[in-house]
Formats: structure tokens, sequence, C-alpha cells
């Protein structure tokens, strides 16, 4: 059975991918060493694959213990690399932290990825590479901008540090630039589990809702926008997760060496924060307590995808609305909850 080593496995989209990986056929082994999980979402995928993940709980920054999975485990494949530090605020704040997490792991699984011939390669990159893009929606042809934050520096970087191992070595890449992935598993099983306050939108949502947090702050209701409030591509978290089959499968089926290709992952509908906040209080019934802050270092004004690309190439279509996003993450914050 073809092996497939998903990094952050234990992560958000790294869980949901996880069993899509495992619902269409392919043996997974995942690594993380919980910096930024919980060990829980392991039980969480069991529960809805039947299956139990072999979890390597080591840092990707240490070479030689990398290895020690690929010496282990000669069967992979291919690799679908999620583990990255992904909070933009706090990447202002951690520069130096960020670019040594997120491009040292990467250098050191492409090493491995050629010596042991794990030639499908799937990059984990983010719609944070655009920076303030002069047009919207982008499209993969868009030409990128000054990233407004460390995040998303590191993602531009890993990009072009993947194109340009690619030229010269026999790997098969896909870059996956996704946009803003919400809700969670509809078994409720597996979602999002932030340490810590939560520096994305909906868990602060949630949190908020449920009486974890008093109250959540919108940043910043003076931009060119409709409402004032920055715009993004909300896409639920198991349309991202099916993306990540499919663009495996595409890399198998070609069977390209030398091959970099370059998807967007957004519904193409652009939401604002107020909108987003609004789409909840409708599904759930619950009036939010929010309060408008100032601007958030490294947040850009607006951005959505044009996603024709993955839906010509690699069949992706979206299964999920706004209302779905909402709901499924309601109903795992309450789950939480309710199990703790």
């Amino acid at each position: 059975m073809q092996t497939i080593l998903v990094t952050g496995g234990c992560g958000y989209i790294g869980a949901h991918t996880i069993v899509d990986l495992i619902e269409n056929g392919f043996n997974v082994i995942s690594v993380d060493n919980f910096s930024r999980s919980s060990h829980h979402t392991l039980a969480g995928i069991e529960k809805i694959t039947g299956q139990k993940i072999k979890n390597y709980a080591i840092d990707l920054t240490d070479a030689q213990a990398t290895e020690s999975i690929f010496i282990e485990n000669p069967s992979i494949i291919g690799i679908i690399h999620f583990a990255a530090f992904k909070a933009v605020g706090e990447s202002v704040e951690m520069p130096l932290e960020y670019y040594e997490n997120n491009l040292f792991s990467l250098v050191h699984l492409l090493k491995l990825a050629v010596k042991y011939k794990a030639m499908h390669f799937i990059f984990s990159s983010s719609c944070t590479v655009y920076g303030n893009p002069h047009s919207i929606p982008v499209t993969e042809q868009t030409e990128l901008q000054p990233a407004a934050s460390p995040y998303g520096a590191t993602k531009q970087m890993g990009e072009t540090i993947i194109k340009d191992t690619a030229f010269v070595k026999p790997l098969s890449t896909i870059l996956l630039r996704y946009f803003n992935p919400v809700g969670a598993h509809p078994s409720t099983a597996i979602g999002e589990l932030p340490i810590g306050r939560p520096q994305n939108l909906v868990p602060a949502i949630t949190q908020t809702a449920i009486g974890k947090l008093d109250t959540m702050q919108v940043y910043g209701d003076d931009y060119d926008t409709r409402d004032g409030s920055c715009i993004r591509d909300y896409i639920h978290v198991c349309d991202i997760a099916r993306a990540h089959t499919l663009a495996l499968q595409y890399s198998i089926k070609k069977n390209e060496p030398h091959l970099c290709d370059i998807f967007n992952l957004g519904t193409g509908n652009g939401i604002t924060v107020l909108e987003a906040i609004q789409a909840f209080e409708k599904v759930s019934g619950l009036k939010l307590n929010y309060q408008i802050g100032p601007r958030r270092a490294g947040d850009i004004i607006a951005i959505y995808a044009n996603n024709d690309y993955a839906v010509q190439k690699l069949g992706w279509k979206i299964n999920y609305s706004l209302d779905d996003m909402m709901r499924t993450a309601w109903e795992w914050e309450k789950s939480i909850a309710v199990s703790k």
C-alpha cells in the first residue's frame, strides 16, 4: 500500500486530510510534536476512520530524527507538509522563530524526499503569499506582492525553495495556496483546537459564543470595504482536505519529475469579518459579544480566490456553504464543552 507522510498530522487541516486520505485508500503516517496541537486528535481520527495512526512526536527541525522516519518506513512515496507555525500576528512578534521552524523543517524534508525517493511533495502554502494584491480575485498567475507578515514571507520563501528544488531534483511538487479554512468534521470527532487565545476568526467566534472568552475583537472597521472590516475567503476544512487527496492523486497519475504546480484553494467568495459574524449569529441563534478594535499588524485588506484551475485540473468542488462552515464549527465547540 502507498504510504503518505503527513507532517503536522495532528493539526487542524492535517487531521482532516488524514481522514480523507484513509477514506481514499492511502496508508498514512503522521509526524507531529504537539507544540501547536493535541494528542487527542489521534483518537478523533481513529473514531472516524477505524484506523489507529502511527505518529512520530519529533521536531522536524531535527534532521537526524526526521530521517529516522524514512529509515523505518521505506514505503513512503509522498509527503504532505503542513507542519508550520501559522499565526500572522504572532509571526510579527516572533520572526526568528517562524523563519527557523518553517524553513528549516522544509529544507530537511525536501532533502529526505530526494534521498528516499518520496517523489510526491504537497506543500501547505497560503493566500498570504499574494500580500496586498492589486486586484481580486487572485489567480495562480497573480503577481506576488511583498508579504505583510513574517508568516507570509515563510510561505513565499518556502514556495521558492520548492520550485528551485523541483527544477533540479526528481520531485513532483504541488503548492496549495489556501485561503481561510474554517469549520469542523461533521462527526464532531475532530476540529480546530487552538492553543491559548485563538488567533483566527471562527474559533474566536465560537469560544466567545460558548463563554470561554468574554468578548472578541474585530480588528478594524475603517478599511475600504463594504462594511469597513477585512474581506477573506472562508472555506470549509473538509473541502481543503479533499483537495489534498486530489492533488496527491493528480501527482501520482502524472508521475512527472521536476513538476511544480500551484492551485488556489478558496470558494471564490469574499466575505467580510462582520458578515462572517452575522452568518454565525444566524446559524446559532445567538447574539455575539464583540468589540471593534484597532487594525492588527500583518493583516491585509481584502483577498479571495479564483479557483478555476483547481476545479478544472483536480476535479475539485466546493461542498460546504458558509452556513455549513459556521454550523460545524459551532457543533464542534459545543462537543468539546460536553466532553470536558
